[in-house]
């Protein structure tokens, strides 16, 4: 099978496609013919972290069909359509996924939504969740137009926000995050009306300019990036609180909380109210090529390599 590997550290550059036998599934994970694999930042910057063991096949998410099922799993079948994480050996044209990590895909949903929402869009829905957010509350998202950004952007408009400001770096996003349902666009480092929630995946200078944009009561959720130090004094004269997200503790920790919301998003996809933005499709061949435009921020939604 064909595959992209690296195997020495660097930028999108070290990424490679060669051939390597197809994988079986161990105990407890099932084998997807891979149709369609999301690419995300924190998977892109693994490239340049010295931690990260090598030779090294990305992670990410994948959807596809069941080819092969592994001893211990149970409630599938072959052929079977279904969108999963996988956290390593995802850019490929066969990936192993554990069954908790993985579920069947709706009909009525198609491969690039279902790339989207299925760790995208968990993010967003579960960053939201977790930020407490209620109808009629504000909501200010940070990395606006990314594919976290954009899906949050919805939900919140699904869910009855008053008022979704998105947050952006560069002004050529603007018309974009506008028509995914922001009222307000602002640039990164602008302090505007307080908002109640803040749900932050850009860290650094945004993340406090929306921490001091949080009105008494407010929360932010960091769910990526590098946030920078809080003064933990400033939170509690002002009333405010930070909360870390991170879905792989959703996942593992309250997989009965995590099932729910994928049927959740599932469910919204199919009534037609949250439609993922994609900004490219492009070959796994071009794997380096999406690592670039993530790397360079350029990106507004999500970008699908297709085996």
């Amino acid at each position: 099978m064909r595959r992209v590997v690296y195997r020495r550290h660097g930028g999108p550059e070290v990424l490679e496609v060669d051939e390597a036998p197809r994988p079986e599934p161990g105990e407890g994970e099932l084998l997807v013919a891979v149709h369609a694999i999301g690419v995300s930042l924190p998977v892109v910057r693994l490239s340049r972290a010295d931690s990260t063991a090598l030779p090294h096949v990305p992670g990410g998410e994948v959807v596809g069909r069941i080819v092969a099922i592994g001893q211990g799993v149970t409630g599938w079948k072959l052929g079977q359509r279904a969108a999963g994480l996988a956290f390593t050996g995802a850019y490929a044209e066969y990936a192993t996924v554990a069954a908790p990590f993985l579920s069947p895909i709706p009909d009525n949903v198609d491969d690039a939504a279902a790339v989207a929402l299925v760790r995208s869009g968990q993010v967003a829905l579960g960053a939201l969740r977790v930020g407490g957010f209620q109808a009629g509350e504000s909501v200010l998202v940070t990395a606006a137009a990314g594919s976290v950004g954009n899906l949050a952007i919805q939900l919140a408009t699904i869910f009855g926000a008053s008022r979704v400001v998105g947050a952006i770096g560069d002004d050529s996003k603007a018309a974009f995050v506008r028509s995914v349902g922001a009222h307000e666009v602002i640039r990164y480092g602008q302090i505007g009306d307080p908002v109640d929630v803040v749900l932050d995946g850009a860290g650094g200078e945004a993340q406090n300019a929306a921490l001091q944009q949080l009105a008494p009561f407010g929360r932010l959720v960091s769910f990526n990036a590098v946030g920078q130090p809080v003064d933990v004094n400033d939170l509690r004269y002002n009333a405010r609180a930070v909360i870390g997200f991170a879905m792989a503790h959703l996942a593992s920790r309250r997989p009965e909380v995590y099932a729910r919301h994928r049927q959740e998003l599932w469910d919204l996809n199919a009534q037609g109210v949250l439609k993922p933005a994609i900004h490219a499709t492009l070959p796994l061949d071009q794997a380096a090529e999406a690592h670039r435009i993530m790397e360079s921020r350029a990106s507004q939604g999500k970008i699908v390599l297709t085996p």
